[in-house]
């Protein structure tokens, strides 16, 4: 026999642990945020070919960025333009076809925050043939694309300086030292009132420089062997004010870079021409006091598109979304530490014989029938008796009521006789004369057994 549960009921056991839940939420919450950031953040892969710091074919710049990051300068990379606005040194490698505007409007934002080298393109490329089984990011030299950025340095000239018979003879610098091309036949120069150059090709042609501006650059003056302007005394002149505290001495380079080859994977296979590429981004990180160094890749067609997963984890929408965060484990918590276990309930359908028997009387009273289920149920509390007490099965009615009186008034002389109740139960027409009747029954059963 099973005691029936109660609606009140608690349960005295969890199926998991509470470690093990908290555990599961945090772990699947953790892992839901994650995923929604990468999906607003991760791009196209890096290192596709393309000319920029990730870059690993001819055209690409990461081993410039692998020599930095092994000169103690601290590499990055990125795909916004929000992360150009960092200190230290941004290399800048735009498409020839770049919005030239994009490109004036990054620097001249960073004319105050650190110095900007910006370096011109030249290669076509494209990715090896798969046949040859090279490494991902392999490209092959197809041709040339030199840069058209009307709105950015217009004053600026670029040329590919090629033909029969032309040779650069290699860069020169202006302290002594030289280094070959890796392609000494056709070499891009650049010319422009307003430029200190750097490097030069053997005749004169200016490879690599920065940009004159009033501003001071003592170490890419150096490297350029020109003299460093110096600060006026405070009376010697007029201007002495607006020169020792005016924006142009808060100025940062920009420095212009004509032939990629003396910065990408195809020139840095020259032992000279790397250390010259990395004497540039020393000189040019002097002037930001910072020893880091960002290569965009947004401008070299990697960079991310905003949208709503993106901008919800950036400024000024950050603080709301980590304020939703936030909500959600104040919630969640709350839920998790209740007020003692669950309350079981109770089954729509409850389980065994009680249930069917509690179904069934429930449908013979709502039908008002209940005088009509008075004999079969003396029918059969009748049988029950002779069985138990041994009687003749399958005996008329009043034979068997006769003895189950004589042995009922052996055992309680003061009880009903057990005829008298079934004629009670058979004359009863209302439910509760039925009731009352069938009561009585069954205590006669409970004292016969």
């Amino acid at each position: 026999m099973s005691a029936a549960t109660s609606p009140s009921s608690l349960a005295s056991e969890q199926p998991f642990a509470r470690g093990a839940v908290l555990a599961l939420l945090v772990v699947g919450a953790g892992l839901f945020i994650g995923l929604l950031w990468f999906l607003g953040h991760v791009g196209p892969p890096a290192n596709n070919g393309g000319g920029h710091g990730a870059g690993r074919g001819l055209n690409g710049y990461a081993a410039l960025a692998a020599m930095a990051e092994a000169d103690g300068f601290t590499v990055a990379r990125t795909r916004t333009q929000a992360a150009m606005e960092q200190p230290g040194v941004l290399v800048l490698t735009p498409l020839p076809d770049t919005d030239g505007k994009t490109i004036a409007s990054i620097v001249d934002k960073r004319r105050h925050i650190g110095p900007t080298v910006v370096i011109a393109p030249k290669w076509q490329a494209g990715p090896l043939e798969k046949k040859l089984d090279k490494p991902r990011g392999w490209t092959r030299l197809t041709g040339f694309a030199l840069p058209n950025w009307p709105g950015f340095a217009d004053d600026v000239r670029v040329t590919l300086n090629q033909g029969k018979g032309y040779r650069a003879h290699g860069w020169r610098t202006a302290d002594g030292r030289h280094g070959p091309l890796p392609d000494d036949e056709k070499v891009v120069s650049g010319t422009g009132q307003a430029l200190v150059p750097l490097v030069t090709t053997g005749d004169g042609q200016v490879l690599a420089a920065y940009r004159d501006d009033n501003g001071r650059y003592p170490a890419l003056d150096a490297l350029a062997d020109v003299e460093t302007p110096t600060v006026l005394a405070a009376g010697d002149d007029d201007d002495s004010e607006a020169l020792a505290d005016g924006p142009d001495m808060e100025r940062q380079p920009l420095v212009l870079v004509f032939e990629p080859d003396l910065f990408d994977n195809y020139g840095l296979a020259n032992r000279q021409t790397a250390m010259l590429a990395l004497d540039v981004l020393r000189a040019a990180s002097a002037n930001a006091g910072s020893k880091q160094i960002t290569f965009d890749l947004s401008l070299a067609g990697l960079g991310g598109r905003p949208n709503l997963l993106t901008l919800a984890f950036e400024p000024p929408f950050l603080a709301a979304t980590v304020g939703l965060i936030l909500a959600l484990l104040a919630v969640g918590w709350r839920a998790f530490c209740r007020f003692g276990p669950p309350r079981v309930g109770l089954a729509a359908i409850p389980p065994g014989k009680t249930t069917l028997v509690v179904n069934s009387a429930g449908l013979i009273r709502r039908a008002g029938r209940l005088h009509l289920v008075s004999g079969p149920y003396a029918d059969a509390l009748r049988e029950r008796l002779a069985t138990r007490l041994g009687l003749r099965r399958g005996a008329p009615a009043e034979q068997t009521d006769a003895l189950i009186d004589a042995h009922l008034a052996r055992v309680n002389p003061d009880s009903m006789p057990f005829s008298h109740a079934i004629a009670q139960l058979a004359a009863a027409r209302r439910p509760h004369d039925a009731v009352r009747a069938a009561a009585a029954l069954h205590a006669l059963e409970k004292d016969l057994a």
